[in-house]
């Protein structure tokens, strides 16, 4: 195989091969297939694809933006599907619960232009909320659903899916998981097509394209007459290969990334060519006729798919309505949660063929369980310098000031990097449900008992989907504090530009005037990095009787010290006076900064990682922190 570093993304050289992260080969699949408009919003682990495709868009001639949220993103993609142009859009797991109500519509109406949908679920909950599996989504929608095996795949079935969405004229889902997301492997590249449709819309097409009951009735019909040519078609598909056995009692059948884990699996327990095997690459629809001839030919057979019991539910259901029978198994052996692995696997089909697993995974744990005491905790942490340490700190201040005639508060968090803050020592969370839940959960709260209640939220996450909770607070006249904690950037997700960020020339949305225009009444906007001004802002607004809000603002300490590198300026570090330092502690046991160390008892500052944010100089009680040194 011929691997040239030259080649990009972008290279027309069908027949050379890259070494690609799956998200890249998801990209460049969309390139090949002449994909014409593009939208998402970041979440890992499908942030890539976007971070490739909006870089290269204009290079290569087609529209991609990052959207204000998923449910937009999927709307825009599909109006230019609408349109008859080649569309797709890319989201994690649980941004597709905010798509979910276009996409129960969308797929009625179905695809004109090649629409694909690529789904990134999370096994493992690496940076997730949850271990969702979307393909229970996409049944619900009749959408066929392609999963690919292999970085290779996963580029080719963009390809396909978008040939496919255009021959059925139906919207079809790329699932992705996170160990394809962001495993590597070889890719062969194929054509880029030049083809670069000019879209139009035709109003002949009203009663397919105007969701209204009685034109949605009819279109109903249609779309599952779309699912039936599909069923017929998938068996024929390449992704979906039987290997019949001969002599075999036993059979196999994994889908994308499984595949792999159990064709390894196999190999170690040197089963191989002793077990009949069905890779599938449609879980949706099933290829049926390869199923029946797999089911019929052993006496059981086991399922490996990461997640629910998805494939395994319908290859019972397929093999009980066609009386075959055979015995169907899957979670019993195969773990229904987290993350799987060839080790998980190996051991599940051992069971299954009661079979020895040719490794001691006992001893392996034995010896882990062993050494793991030795090794020092590293919980995760916010970085030195990070803005909402800040406004945490303040909002602890002035929740200690209002306890006495208000009574406990609830800090109700969100989805974000600030979500570290939710650790000791800061406690900035009491509860955290999802994305703009940091305002809509804390209307709630503040409804349901009678303590102060302050929800708090990114920037991005205000313009994602906290905005219509602060209208509903507004509206209702409900006694919560708002906090927007404003640093400027999307920083989980790798700096993708929302609508508070200067981007294009164009200065970024402010949330203050967003609030203004809802109209809330108490309004403070402070610098998170004075904590004086910024607990006094929290204590005032929390005291106020009806919506209050609070933007916290400063922009990420890595975006900062990024800025200043490229300005030339010089980052002065701060360090403690041991002569006047009282070691009283205030700044370790408070702040959690990574960049405050105790050696030997006495408290330092590691001036590599320090940022000069200055926030431990301001609680010092003894001022003994210093910039610079004494």
């Amino acid at each position: 195989m011929v691997v040239s570093e030259k080649l990009t993304l972008t290279s027309d050289a069908p027949g050379k091969s890259m070494f690609m992260l799956g998200n890249e080969a998801i990209a460049r699949g969309a390139i090949e297939a002449g994909v014409q408009v593009y939208a998402a919003y970041p979440g890992t682990p499908s942030s890539e694809i976007s971070e490739n495709l909006v870089n290269l868009s204009k290079q290569m001639g087609f529209y991609a933006e990052w959207s204000v949220n998923e449910q937009v993103a999927f709307e825009l993609a599909f109006g230019a599907s609408m349109a008859n142009v080649r569309a797709m859009t890319s989201m994690k797991h649980v941004g597709l619960n905010v798509a979910h109500d276009p996409l129960m519509s969308a797929t009625y109406m179905g695809a004109r232009g090649g629409f694909v949908m690529v789904n990134a679920d999370d096994p493992g909950q690496w940076s997730s909320q949850n271990e969702q599996d979307n393909r229970v989504i996409a049944e619900q929608a009749y959408i066929p659903i392609l999963e690919p095996s292999s970085a290779q795949e996963a580029k080719d079935m963009v390809v396909d899916g978008f040939n496919w969405s255009e021959e059925f004229g139906q919207i079809f889902m790329l699932r992705s998981v996170t160990r394809l997301s962001h495993g590597r492997g070889d890719v062969t590249l194929g054509p880029i097509k030049k083809e670069k449709r000019k879209g139009d819309f035709a109003p002949a097409n009203r009663e397919r394209f105007i969701c209204m009951p009685a034109w949605s009735r009819k279109n109903r019909y249609v779309m599952i007459e779309r699912l039936n040519k599909i069923k017929a078609a998938v068996d024929g598909m390449v992704y979906n290969k039987l290997k019949l056995v001969k002599g075999a009692k036993v059979g196999v059948i994994a889908s994308g990334i499984s595949y792999g884990y159990a064709l390894e699996s196999l190999r170690w327990l040197g089963m191989e060519d002793k077990v009949s095997f069905l890779k599938v690459g449609t879980p949706y629809p099933l290829p049926e006729k390869l199923v029946k001839e797999l089911c019929s030919s052993v006496s059981k057979v086991i399922v490996v798919e990461e997640l629910e019991p998805f494939v395994e539910n319908h290859v019972a259901l397929i093999c009980q309505r066609a009386d075959i029978r055979v015995k169907v198994y899957g979670k019993e052996f195969i773990p229904l949660v987290g993350e799987l692995s060839t080790r998980k696997v190996v051991e599940g089909i051992a069971k299954f063929l009661d079979v020895k697993s040719p490794i001691d995974f006992g001893a392996i744990d034995k010896t882990l369980a062993e050494t793991n005491p030795m090794v020092p905790m590293r919980p995760p942490t916010l970085c030195p310098g990070c803005p909402h340490r800040g406004s945490f700190y303040a909002i602890n201040i002035a929740a200690r000031k209002t306890k006495k005639d208000l009574g406990e508060r609830v800090l109700n968090g969100d989805i974000g990097c600030y979500s570290l803050g939710a650790y000791a020592p800061l406690f900035s969370y009491d509860a955290s449900c999802c994305m703009g839940g940091g305002f809509g959960v804390a209307n709630g709260l503040a409804k349901g008992q009678s303590n102060p209640v302050i929800g708090h939220l990114g920037d991005s996450t205000f313009f994602h989907s906290g905005i219509p909770a602060l209208i509903n607070a507004v509206f209702n006249n409900i006694k919560v504090t708002l906090v927007v904690l404003d640093n400027s950037a999307t920083s989980m997700t790798g700096f993708q530009p929302n609508p508070a960020a200067p981007t294009n020339g164009q200065p970024g949305l402010k949330a203050e005037e967003i609030a203004k225009a809802c109209g809330v009444k108490h309004i403070e906007v402070v610098d998170c990095f004075d904590i004086k001004a910024t607990a006094e802002a929290m204590e005032r607004a929390v005291r106020f009787n009806g919506p209050s809000v609070v933007v916290a603002r400063g922009l990420c300490a890595i975006l900062d010290t990024r800025n200043k590198r490229q300005a030339g300026k010089k980052v002065i570090p701060y360090s403690i006076d041991q002569d006047t330092c009282t070691k009283c502690k205030i700044c370790v046991n408070q702040l959690a900064c990574p960049a405050i160390l105790i050696e030997n008892e006495t408290v330092v500052i590691d001036a590599a990682q320090c940022v000069a944010c200055g926030l431990c100089a301001a609680i010092c009680p003894s001022k003994s922190i210093l910039q610079g040194g004494k």
